[in-house]
Protein backbone atom coordinates (compact mmCIF):
# COMPACT_ATOMS: atom_id res chain seq x y z
CA UNK A 1 0.00 0.00 0.00
CA UNK A 2 1.42 3.49 -0.85
CA UNK A 3 0.56 7.17 0.34
CA UNK A 4 -0.56 7.60 -3.80
CA UNK A 5 -3.18 5.76 -3.21
CA UNK A 6 -4.90 7.08 0.15
CA UNK A 7 -5.71 10.22 -1.68
CA UNK A 8 -9.12 9.46 -2.79
CA UNK A 9 -11.98 9.44 -0.56
CA UNK A 10 -12.23 7.50 2.26
CA UNK A 11 -15.17 5.31 3.79
CA UNK A 12 -15.20 6.69 7.04
CA UNK A 13 -13.52 5.88 10.09
CA UNK A 14 -10.88 3.92 7.37
CA UNK A 15 -7.98 6.65 6.86
CA UNK A 16 -6.30 6.16 10.15
CA UNK A 17 -6.36 2.19 9.63
CA UNK A 18 -4.82 2.57 6.05
CA UNK A 19 -2.12 5.23 7.36
CA UNK A 20 -1.31 3.24 10.41
CA UNK A 21 -0.31 0.20 8.52
CA UNK A 22 1.33 2.10 6.26
CA UNK A 23 3.64 3.48 8.92
CA UNK A 24 3.57 0.59 10.82
CA UNK A 25 4.94 -1.19 7.31
CA UNK A 26 7.87 1.34 6.75
CA UNK A 27 9.06 1.30 11.13
CA UNK A 28 9.02 -2.45 10.90
CA UNK A 29 11.15 -2.46 7.79
CA UNK A 30 13.35 0.27 9.07
CA UNK A 31 12.27 2.44 5.86
CA UNK A 32 11.22 5.34 8.80
CA UNK A 33 14.29 4.92 10.46
CA UNK A 34 14.38 4.50 14.76
CA UNK A 35 14.10 8.34 16.31
CA UNK A 36 12.82 9.63 13.08
CA UNK A 37 10.06 12.25 13.57
CA UNK A 38 6.47 12.01 12.72
CA UNK A 39 5.12 15.10 12.52
CA UNK A 40 1.27 15.50 11.83
CA UNK A 41 1.45 18.78 9.90
CA UNK A 42 3.84 16.72 7.70
CA UNK A 43 2.00 13.49 7.78
CA UNK A 44 -1.26 15.25 7.12
CA UNK A 45 -0.13 16.16 3.80
CA UNK A 46 1.84 13.44 2.76
CA UNK A 47 -1.23 11.61 3.39
CA UNK A 48 -3.99 14.50 1.95
CA UNK A 49 -6.02 13.98 5.01
CA UNK A 50 -7.10 15.71 8.32
CA UNK A 51 -4.35 15.64 11.42
CA UNK A 52 -7.31 13.53 12.92
CA UNK A 53 -7.03 10.52 11.17
CA UNK A 54 -3.14 11.13 12.01
CA UNK A 55 -3.54 11.39 15.75
CA UNK A 56 -5.41 8.07 15.97
CA UNK A 57 -2.71 6.16 13.52
CA UNK A 58 0.05 7.32 16.06
CA UNK A 59 -2.03 6.61 18.89
CA UNK A 60 -1.96 3.04 17.74
CA UNK A 61 1.20 3.24 16.42
CA UNK A 62 2.55 4.37 20.23
CA UNK A 63 0.30 1.87 21.96
CA UNK A 64 1.92 -0.79 20.00
CA UNK A 65 5.05 0.64 20.90
CA UNK A 66 6.49 1.46 17.66
CA UNK A 67 6.65 5.23 18.61
CA UNK A 68 7.33 7.06 20.85
CA UNK A 69 5.56 10.37 22.55
CA UNK A 70 7.72 12.97 23.57
CA UNK A 71 7.51 15.39 26.74
CA UNK A 72 7.31 18.32 24.12
CA UNK A 73 4.05 16.10 22.51
CA UNK A 74 6.37 15.46 19.63
CA UNK A 75 6.09 11.82 18.24
CA UNK A 76 9.28 9.89 16.86
CA UNK A 77 9.90 6.49 15.96
CA UNK A 78 10.53 4.48 18.84
CA UNK A 79 14.14 3.50 19.10
CA UNK A 80 15.55 0.46 19.05
CA UNK A 81 17.27 -0.66 22.34
CA UNK A 82 20.36 -2.67 22.08
CA UNK A 83 21.26 -1.76 25.46
CA UNK A 84 19.22 -3.87 27.40
CA UNK A 85 18.94 -6.75 24.40
CA UNK A 86 19.99 -9.78 26.72
CA UNK A 87 17.29 -8.51 29.42
CA UNK A 88 15.00 -8.57 26.36
CA UNK A 89 16.06 -12.41 25.27
CA UNK A 90 15.31 -13.08 28.98
CA UNK A 91 11.85 -11.87 29.02
CA UNK A 92 11.08 -12.98 25.72
CA UNK A 93 12.27 -16.63 26.59
CA UNK A 94 10.60 -16.86 29.47
CA UNK A 95 7.30 -15.74 27.75
CA UNK A 96 7.83 -17.69 24.27
CA UNK A 97 8.51 -20.77 27.05
CA UNK A 98 5.85 -20.99 29.06
CA UNK A 99 3.24 -19.80 25.87
CA UNK A 100 4.36 -22.68 24.34
CA UNK A 101 3.73 -24.87 27.20
CA UNK A 102 0.06 -23.58 27.91
CA UNK A 103 -0.26 -24.43 23.95
CA UNK A 104 0.87 -27.73 24.50
CA UNK A 105 -1.49 -28.22 27.21
CA UNK A 106 -4.83 -26.63 26.43
CA UNK A 107 -4.85 -26.37 22.30
CA UNK A 108 -7.61 -28.27 20.61
CA UNK A 109 -7.74 -29.96 16.47
CA UNK A 110 -8.93 -26.42 15.20
CA UNK A 111 -6.00 -24.57 16.93
CA UNK A 112 -3.88 -27.38 15.52
CA UNK A 113 -5.48 -27.02 11.94
CA UNK A 114 -4.88 -23.03 12.09
CA UNK A 115 -0.80 -23.13 13.45
CA UNK A 116 -0.32 -25.43 10.98
CA UNK A 117 -1.64 -22.82 8.34
CA UNK A 118 0.61 -20.43 9.72
CA UNK A 119 3.37 -22.45 9.20
CA UNK A 120 3.34 -23.01 5.80
CA UNK A 121 2.33 -19.39 5.23
CA UNK A 122 5.62 -18.58 7.14
CA UNK A 123 7.68 -21.15 4.65
CA UNK A 124 6.14 -19.68 1.58
CA UNK A 125 7.05 -16.37 2.63
CA UNK A 126 10.91 -17.58 3.42
CA UNK A 127 11.15 -18.72 -0.29
CA UNK A 128 9.57 -15.40 -1.46
CA UNK A 129 12.40 -13.62 0.71
CA UNK A 130 9.94 -11.21 1.54
CA UNK A 131 11.34 -9.33 5.03
CA UNK A 132 8.24 -7.71 6.15
CA UNK A 133 6.07 -10.88 5.50
CA UNK A 134 8.00 -12.93 7.36
CA UNK A 135 7.76 -10.63 10.37
CA UNK A 136 4.34 -10.43 10.37
CA UNK A 137 3.78 -14.27 9.41
CA UNK A 138 6.14 -14.56 12.53
CA UNK A 139 3.76 -12.46 14.68
CA UNK A 140 0.95 -14.21 13.53
CA UNK A 141 2.16 -17.73 14.34
CA UNK A 142 3.71 -17.02 17.78
CA UNK A 143 0.40 -14.86 18.70
CA UNK A 144 -1.61 -17.70 18.12
CA UNK A 145 0.26 -20.50 19.82
CA UNK A 146 -0.37 -18.06 22.85
CA UNK A 147 -3.74 -17.97 22.11
CA UNK A 148 -3.71 -22.05 21.66
CA UNK A 149 -2.79 -21.87 25.28
CA UNK A 150 -6.12 -20.14 26.86
CA UNK A 151 -4.70 -17.23 29.05
CA UNK A 152 -5.41 -14.16 28.46
CA UNK A 153 -2.30 -12.75 30.60
CA UNK A 154 0.16 -14.23 28.54
CA UNK A 155 -1.34 -13.68 25.36
CA UNK A 156 -1.16 -10.17 26.55
CA UNK A 157 2.64 -9.77 27.74
CA UNK A 158 3.84 -12.38 25.31
CA UNK A 159 2.13 -9.71 21.92
CA UNK A 160 4.10 -6.82 23.74
CA UNK A 161 7.33 -8.76 23.68
CA UNK A 162 6.59 -10.41 20.33
CA UNK A 163 6.10 -6.38 18.66
CA UNK A 164 9.19 -4.90 19.91
CA UNK A 165 11.29 -7.91 18.67
CA UNK A 166 10.08 -7.26 15.02
CA UNK A 167 12.17 -4.82 13.91
CA UNK A 168 15.09 -6.79 15.31
CA UNK A 169 13.93 -9.79 13.67
CA UNK A 170 14.04 -7.78 10.10
CA UNK A 171 17.91 -7.75 10.65
CA UNK A 172 18.41 -11.28 11.73
CA UNK A 173 16.36 -12.19 8.57
CA UNK A 174 17.96 -9.00 6.18
CA UNK A 175 21.45 -10.73 7.42
CA UNK A 176 20.46 -14.29 6.57
CA UNK A 177 19.07 -13.57 2.94
CA UNK A 178 22.92 -11.49 2.42
CA UNK A 179 24.88 -14.54 3.82
CA UNK A 180 22.77 -16.73 1.85
CA UNK A 181 21.24 -18.61 5.07
CA UNK A 182 17.67 -17.97 4.85
CA UNK A 183 16.88 -22.00 4.63
CA UNK A 184 17.82 -22.09 8.37
CA UNK A 185 14.60 -20.87 9.42
CA UNK A 186 12.07 -23.38 7.40
CA UNK A 187 9.99 -26.00 8.96
CA UNK A 188 10.94 -24.33 12.30
CA UNK A 189 7.44 -23.48 13.21
CA UNK A 190 5.95 -27.06 12.34
CA UNK A 191 8.70 -28.39 14.76
CA UNK A 192 6.38 -26.03 17.33
CA UNK A 193 3.41 -27.58 16.00
CA UNK A 194 4.52 -31.25 16.13
CA UNK A 195 5.24 -31.14 20.12
CA UNK A 196 2.21 -28.74 21.10
CA UNK A 197 -0.15 -31.24 18.68
CA UNK A 198 1.48 -34.49 21.01
CA UNK A 199 0.98 -32.46 23.40
CA UNK A 200 4.30 -33.05 24.56
CA UNK A 201 5.15 -29.99 27.31
CA UNK A 202 8.86 -30.73 27.90
CA UNK A 203 9.53 -31.26 24.36
CA UNK A 204 7.69 -27.73 23.54
CA UNK A 205 9.50 -26.08 26.25
CA UNK A 206 12.48 -27.09 24.76
CA UNK A 207 11.85 -26.11 21.24
CA UNK A 208 10.90 -22.55 22.53
CA UNK A 209 14.03 -22.32 24.35
CA UNK A 210 15.98 -23.20 21.90
CA UNK A 211 13.89 -20.98 18.96
CA UNK A 212 14.77 -18.02 21.72
CA UNK A 213 18.70 -18.83 22.00
CA UNK A 214 18.86 -19.10 18.04
CA UNK A 215 17.41 -15.71 17.52
CA UNK A 216 19.35 -14.67 20.13
CA UNK A 217 22.99 -16.04 18.25
CA UNK A 218 21.36 -14.98 14.82
CA UNK A 219 20.97 -11.38 15.50
CA UNK A 220 24.03 -11.23 17.49
CA UNK A 221 25.68 -12.49 14.07
CA UNK A 222 24.33 -9.92 12.02
CA UNK A 223 25.30 -7.18 13.96
CA UNK A 224 28.84 -8.33 13.31
CA UNK A 225 28.13 -8.96 9.59
CA UNK A 226 30.44 -7.60 6.85
CA UNK A 227 28.26 -6.50 4.31
CA UNK A 228 30.45 -6.42 1.52
CA UNK A 229 34.07 -8.49 2.77
CA UNK A 230 35.33 -8.08 -1.31
CA UNK A 231 36.62 -4.71 -0.31
CA UNK A 232 39.61 -4.76 1.37
CA UNK A 233 42.22 -1.52 1.12
CA UNK A 234 45.22 -3.61 3.21
CA UNK A 235 46.24 -3.94 6.39
CA UNK A 236 47.26 -0.21 8.20
CA UNK A 237 50.46 1.34 8.21
CA UNK A 238 52.18 1.29 11.39
CA UNK A 239 52.02 4.63 13.37
CA UNK A 240 55.31 6.44 14.10
CA UNK A 241 55.92 7.35 17.22
CA UNK A 242 55.85 11.41 17.97
CA UNK A 243 59.78 12.54 18.80
CA UNK A 244 61.28 9.73 16.87
CA UNK A 245 62.20 6.86 18.21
Amino acid sequence: MTAEKLTKPYQRGLAASEIHDILRDEILTLTLEPGSPLDEVGLSKRFAVSRSPIREALYRLTSNRLAQRLPNRSTIVAPVDLTHFPEFIQALDVQQRLATRLAAQNRTVEDIARLRELADAFNLYIEETDALQIMQANFAFHVAIAEAGRNPYVVRQYRVLLSEARRLLHIHVRFLHAANRKHVMRDQHHDFVDAIEAQDVQQADAIAHAHSMQFHDRFLAALNHVPDDSFDIGNPPAVTPKGGD
